[in-house]
């Protein structure tokens, strides 16, 4: 496995920055890879727009930001179109397809908000995402994921962000 570059795009308040934490750090500390994560957001945190970049690699990383992802998750439609069309071949997009509207048949789109609203709390919709981005991507073990979501998660909300991530995770076939 060479370099590894992830986009978690989405607005300000959907929980990137929580998912990009514990995915960087399934791959650093649970499977003993390198791995490193950036932030950027607009001024209006909530709602504007937001990103969580991750960098994974079995070799050292000299630069800790994404230049040409492999992987992209688009959370919202401001950041669908940022990303939609700017991809490089082979690269994965993978989008809410309750929220975005796409045509294009290359890109995976998921119903993850119909998905959040089945399990009764819109706002396991990052958990639902980061299930589906696992499963797709097997940049990480399913071990290592579960070791850090647990390890992220605060005690009131572990069960409920580990059925949104399984939830997330059986929505791939």
């Amino acid at each position: 496995m060479g370099r590894i570059e992830v986009v978690l795009a989405g607005s300000g308040g959907q929980g990137l920055l929580l998912i990009g934490k514990i995915l960087g750090e399934a791959a650093a500390i649970f499977d003993g890879k390198n791995a490193v994560q950036t932030t950027a957001y607009g001024v209006a945190t909530r709602g504007g727009f937001s990103k969580s970049e991750v960098i994974i690699s079995e070799d050292e990383i000299a630069f800790p930001e994404a230049m040409d992802p492999d992987y992209i998750v688009c959370l919202s439609p401001q950041a669908f179109e940022i990303y939609k069309g700017r991809i490089k071949e082979g690269a994965i997009l993978i989008y809410d397809k309750n929220t975005i509207k796409c045509e294009n048949n290359e890109y995976y789109g998921f119903s993850m908000t119909n998905a959040a609203v089945e399990l009764k709390n819109i706002r396991i919709l990052n958990m639902i995402a980061l299930g589906i981005l696992v499963k797709i991507s097997g940049i990480v073990s399913l071990e290592a994921i579960i070791e850090s979501l647990k390890k992220n998660s605060p005690d009131q909300f572990r069960d409920q962000n580990l059925r949104a991530f399984y939830k997330g995770f059986e929505m791939v076939l």
